[in-house]
């Protein structure tokens, strides 16, 4: 007689200061250390004096040497000095991903629903006639034969067009997004480590569109003074500098690289916890930090209209809560007809992942 065998199930003991444990860690600390190995190994060793993260079996010693062995590190063999590899990059993205919007299983298609039906991916519960011009794979052959059943009867079997029936599919639309990432100054001040989450967030995102809608582009834009593009792989590295915000020069950029993207559906997503207090003209820049400088504002309130007029809606993340900061985003939103969140550091990426999926952007018809 077939069966099954049942046994006492004993879990399996993770040990303490292995390679897999350690190495989170080490994960962690690279973005909080600009991607320097060097200084994140460094603290590490600080940590392992504190709390013990090793044992008298694997040390750090054994654990920086299985890092190069397994291609998560580089060293200088003349200055001794450790460097990550592309494959730690992408470790660094893939964490950033389970940590924000939780683990998701890769797909090879993976678009976004709009609210209109047509030729898709997804069946909906929907059901009509069968049209000319639909696909095949979408008629219900059940449900067909019970409607040709229905009306001409079972005796002498028949079906005809009127007897078809199809399936609505869900019409998928391919989405082009930018991601600002506001690297001025006040990102670090006030005791407050606002770009290290900013990055995780754009690595999450990078990632997740990698991986589950792969047809979908990011591109991620830095602006202080100026603006310029980042390469996927530049974001571990990504610091803050001695930069005013620069908000025009971002947003001018982003919808530049926008135009050249060939989807109908764009968007652009900012990350910004201050007002814009910088614009260039010409070789010089023209900054006031103090309030709100009309100058500024006001050229930023004109390329936000540009957007509008470009159909690229803007969804601002507001990562600071002043109430004046505050009422220059509802400004700043209610011209270009987007959507504004004002978010704490630790809900940015649920934020950014429901905005992201759900869609709720505006698809041309």
């Amino acid at each position: 007689m077939r069966g099954f065998g049942f046994s006492k199930f004993t879990p399996r003991q993770v040990q303490k200061g292995g390679f897999d444990e350690l190495l989170k860690l080490f994960l962690e600390l690279l973005n909080y250390t600009a991607g320097d190995a060097g200084e994140a190994l460094a603290w590490m060793n600080e940590l392992d004096k504190q709390y013990n993260l090793t044992n008298d079996d694997y040390g750090m010693g054994d654990f920086i040497d299985e890092l190069k062995q397994r291609g998560y590190l580089n060293e200088d063999n003349q200055s001794g000095n450790f460097s990550i590899t592309a494959k730690t990059e992408q470790s660094i993205r893939q964490s950033a991903l389970e940590e924000i919007f939780g683990k998701l299983k890769k797909s090879g298609r993976g678009n976004h629903r709009s609210p209109q039906s047509g030729q898709g991916d997804e069946k909906n519960a929907e059901r009509r006639e069968f049209q000319f011009g639909d696909s095949l794979d979408q008629i219900d052959m059940t449900q067909s034969i019970h409607n040709a059943q229905v009306n001409h009867g079972i005796g002498d079997f028949m079906m005809t067009e009127k007897d078809l029936e199809v399936e609505e599919m869900d019409f998928k639309t391919l989405t082009s997004t930018v991601l600002m990432i506001d690297i001025s100054h006040s990102m670090i001040l006030y005791g407050e480590d606002r770009i290290t989450p900013a990055k995780k967030v754009a690595m999450a995102l990078a990632e997740l569109i990698r991986t589950k809608y792969p047809k979908d582009t990011l591109d991620i834009v830095v602006f202080g003074n100026d603006a310029w593009p980042i390469a996927l792989q530049d974001l571990p590295y990504l610091q803050v500098g001695p930069y005013h915000t620069n908000t025009y020069a971002g947003l001018e950029l982003a919808t530049d690289l926008l135009r050249r993207r060939k989807t109908h559906n764009k968007q652009i997503f900012m990350i910004t916890d201050g007002k814009p207090t910088c614009l260039k003209e010409g070789t010089k820049y023209y900054k006031n930090s103090i309030g709100l400088d009309r100058k500024v504002v006001n050229k930023t309130l004109n390329m936000a209209a540009q957007c509008k007029r470009l159909k690229i809606p803007i969804t601002t993340f507001m990562i600071a809560k002043d109430p004046y900061l505050q009422q220059f985003v509802r400004k700043f939103t209610e011209t270009n007809g987007g959507r504004a969140f004002y978010s704490s550091l630790t809900g940015l990426g649920e934020y950014i992942f429901e905005d992201y999926i759900k869609n709720r952007r505006k698809t041309v018809r």
